[in-house]
């Protein structure tokens, strides 16, 4: 697709958060798995179910566009979930505390990466007067926003401590 107008890069945007969060919903999958922390265990798998919602809500926004929500790839979250990788699934560590707090470190360079997305999205939707768009993508954002916080809770509530 030719970018041409500014709904064009919105349509395109739409479809690479798209890609981010089914990119990063593998990995937040993977780190569910990993997880030595209840809590953090449990914010993990809410964290699936809200990425989950943003896709959904991603592909109706780019379908009701006449686009098909599948036809970007987003290459920084791919090197997003590289570092995950990296990082806490294919690194060695002697502590849990210390991969917890690994962990949650790498899940949200994800989230503000989606932070960012969601962000420029909901300011085109604004821009381009799409008002039903612009309150589905402000309530992602809000959420994605509400599950960094929770995990920056988790990690100062007790695993930064613990990791110490």
């Amino acid at each position: 697709m030719a970018i041409n107008s500014l709904k064009d890069v919105y349509i395109d945007q739409l479809q690479d958060i798209y890609s981010a969060l089914k990119q990063s919903r593998a990995a937040t999958e993977k780190l569910v798995e990993v997880a030595a922390h209840d809590e953090l265990r449990e914010a993990l798998k809410d964290g699936v179910k809200g990425i989950e919602q943003g896709m959904d809500s991603a592909s109706s926004i780019v379908r009701a566009h006449g686009e098909d929500p599948t036809d970007e790839f987003c290459k920084g979250m791919e090197g997003l979930v590289k570092e995950v990788h990296a990082h806490v699934l294919d690194a060695e560590f002697g502590d849990d505390d210390a991969r917890d707090a690994m962990l949650i470190t790498q899940y949200q360079r994800m989230a503000h990466y989606a932070i960012a997305g969601w962000g420029c999205v909901a300011a085109f939707a604004k821009r381009l007067d799409l008002e039903d768009d612009a309150s589905k993508i402000q309530t992602e954002l809000k959420h994605t926003i509400e599950g960094d916080e929770r995990m920056t809770k988790i990690a100062i509530s007790g695993i930064n401590s613990a990791a110490a």
